[in-house]
């Protein structure tokens, strides 16, 4: 029987490979925590979570990849909605408690104005059965292989502006695919003085990373157990159907600090773990950290 447990680990190598080679700013961050001592190499960092964005149409969105992670050992959590953003979304818990989280949004096409569901429609229509039923999920490079791959054609760039207009969500999600749309530091396991998302913050901003604004640099749970921030995502050179290109936003980097909770409040550090910590997502955070990829956010970046 085929390990499962190397298996998906040689999967979520292949994310965070490519992630990195398309994102600059996840090897600005690591080598600047590497230089200031915060950490001995990247590696010390733990990922809180991983995201994914996808198209909520048949057989693809959420239904469809989250097969790949179930199987992997994954267990479905809490769901997720945002109405103003037409998005549905669910986290999923590792099989062992160092491997990050995964957090899966898909859009919600059918409430889109029509413009838009006839846009996506002309690229996703001929999917006639779920893509990942056929996929090998007992090899790594097949699955690693199908995340970086296209089921769908590569838009137009008339098209990827008119779905923008409407959402910037279905905008991104039609040129990217599944690629990895963030990956979340753990600021809590950070030495102190660097390991809380305000004092991350003044760390990024202080060595010039721009920051998603919107709602106020950190984003905080009603809880107030879970705080998140993230960079602005940076544009990137992308070559739509033609041959036309034209920059477009790419992926961000997050941060996570999640709180003791109370129960466990007299613990010594020493003796604190991921089970001690509030787990889980809040919806008015995520709703927030989408906002990354979106102008109002892009625009502000030098």
């Amino acid at each position: 029987m085929p390990d499962k447990k190397i298996i998906l680990q040689q999967v979520l190598d292949g994310l965070m490979r490519r992630y990195r080679e398309r994102v600059p700013d996840v090897a600005a961050i690591l080598d600047t925590m590497v230089r200031e001592g915060l950490v001995r190499n990247a590696a010390e960092i733990e990922n809180d979570h991983i995201a994914f964005r996808s198209l909520g149409v048949p057989h693809l969105g959420i239904a469809s990849l989250e097969k790949i992670f179930l199987y992997l050992g994954y267990v479905r959590r809490d769901p997720y909605y945002f109405a103003a953003k037409k998005l549905n979304a669910f986290w999923y818990a590792p099989p062992e408690r160092q491997l990050p989280r995964i957090f899966l949004s898909e859009l919600r096409v059918a409430d889109l104005p029509e413009r838009s569901r006839k846009i996506i429609g002309k690229y996703t229509s001929s999917i006639q059965r779920d893509p990942v039923d056929v996929l090998d999920l007992d090899d790594a490079v097949a699955i690693d292989r199908f995340l970086h791959s296209g089921n769908w054609p590569v838009p137009t760039y008339a098209d990827y502006r008119s779905l923008a207009a409407d959402s910037e969500y279905a905008s991104w999600a039609i040129y990217n695919r599944y690629y990895l749309n963030h990956f979340t530091v753990s600021v809590h396991n950070l030495p102190a003085g660097y390991n809380t998302v305000a004092d991350f913050n003044r760390f990024l901003e202080a060595h010039g990373f721009v920051l998603n604004d919107s709602g106020g640099k950190i984003k905080t749970s009603p809880d107030g157990g879970l705080l998140q921030s993230s960079t602005v995502a940076r544009m990137v050179m992308a070559e739509f159907a033609g041959g036309q290109r034209a920059e477009i936003p790419g992926s961000y980097v997050e941060f996570a600090e999640r709180r003791v909770l109370p129960q466990f409040a007299q613990l010594p550090a020493s003796a604190i773990r991921r089970e001690h910590r509030r787990e889980g997502f809040e919806a008015g955070n995520a709703d927030k950290i989408f906002e990354s990829t979106f102008a109002s956010q892009t625009g502000r970046r030098p």
